[in-house]
């Protein structure tokens, strides 16, 4: 056999890495799908959802025009209380068309100019721009806090209830039966009209933010509650959770190191679709009469004070109809984004 003759099938060839290791990556080679984190899949799912996209957006110009309520109005408006009563007709109570000439008749849209972008209420003439901005700054500002309080509760007793069981469990379930049974409009219309001025240091508005605050907060914490326990039901029996168990952690430990972190998902996600409930419920409480007291502006006393007038001046009815429509509807449709973005189910 000559010397050319092939190499004996003993010898060893040098193998690339992929073939030494099958999960190895070539120099240069890029990072596969199952390579990204969960907040990466669910970005991308998010981004990739030109609805949730866009809602995420007005979410955000929603917050920022409240936040920046007091420049918007210096730029572009005037005081909310302030009224113009020379705008408006005296015998048909709605604005001029131009109130330096009075005899070219009346607007019952409102007479929107450079100096009132929205126009201005009929009777009042107060300018609408700065009193939505202010309503949304209202109304954001119970939502949240009611949905913090919400929030905080629901997981405290739910996590406790997953995870302890037992008596507690049941003790806690029940709880949540009574509170669901609660009427809670009626106790809000209830108890916001005979809480007395001064309570806790507070009085007016403040007093009033708070006792809808505490009644959102408080009676609707069973529902995120109910979700709580479910996953914590099924996270106290991972291998991790056993784990930290085996090796002496505490039960603290392990309820904020181990199963908390897992909850977060699933929190944020009911967080922002109760946002939008909340908002609707201060907004029906100030259309009754026992949520915001005047003159400060707030969505739903505006629609309580347009309600008379929709035959003379149909857009004052309308302007924060809007605001209310746009603000529900940004936030739930952000929220359903935010929960197919979460969704292992949901396919990339």
């Amino acid at each position: 056999m000559s010397a050319r003759s092939r190499a004996p099938e003993s010898a060893e060839q040098p193998e690339s890495p992929a073939a030494a290791d099958p999960g190895a990556k070539a120099p240069g080679q890029r990072s596969g799908p199952d390579d990204r984190s969960l907040k990466q899949i669910a970005w991308q799912r998010l981004r990739r959802d030109k609805v949730a996209m866009v809602s995420g957006i007005v979410v955000v110009l929603l917050i920022l025009a409240a936040a920046l309520a007091p420049l918007l109005t210096k730029w572009f408006g005037y005081p909310p209380t302030q009224f113009h009563q020379e705008l408006i007709d005296p015998v048909r109570r709605v604005p001029y068309v131009d109130p330096d000439n009075p005899g070219l008749g009346t607007d019952p849209w409102g007479a929107m100019s450079s100096d009132h972008l929205l126009g201005v209420e009929p009777t009042t003439g107060r300018d609408l721009f700065s009193r939505i901005v202010y309503g949304g700054q209202i109304s954001l500002i119970v939502a949240f806090l009611a949905t913090l309080v919400c929030v905080a509760l629901g997981t405290v007793m739910g996590i406790i209830a997953g995870y302890a069981g037992g008596w507690i469990d049941t003790l806690i379930s029940r709880a949540m039966d009574i509170f669901l049974a609660f009427p809670l409009m009626l106790f809000a219309i209830a108890l916001v009209g005979v809480v007395p001025d001064g309570l806790f240091g507070l009085e007016g508005n403040g007093l009033r933010i708070g006792v809808i605050v505490f009644i959102i907060g408080f009676f609707n914490w069973p529902y995120i509650a109910r979700i709580v326990r479910g996953q914590t039901l099924a996270l106290r029996e991972r291998e991790f959770v056993e784990a930290s168990r085996s090796l002496g952690a505490s039960t603290g430990h392990i309820l904020v190191r181990e199963i908390l972190p897992n909850l977060v998902t699933p929190i944020i996600v009911y967080a922002t679709l109760l946002i939008p409930t909340n908002i609707l419920f201060e907004a029906a409480l100030s259309f009754l009469g026992v949520g915001i007291n005047p003159p400060t502006p707030s969505w739903g006393k505006m629609l309580s004070e347009a309600v008379p007038l929709y035959q003379q001046a149909p857009y004052f009815i309308i302007v924060p109809g809007l605001a209310i429509f746009v603000t529900v509807l940004a936030f739930n449709l952000f929220g359903d984004g935010l929960r197919d973005a979460f969704d292992p189910k949901t396919s990339d």
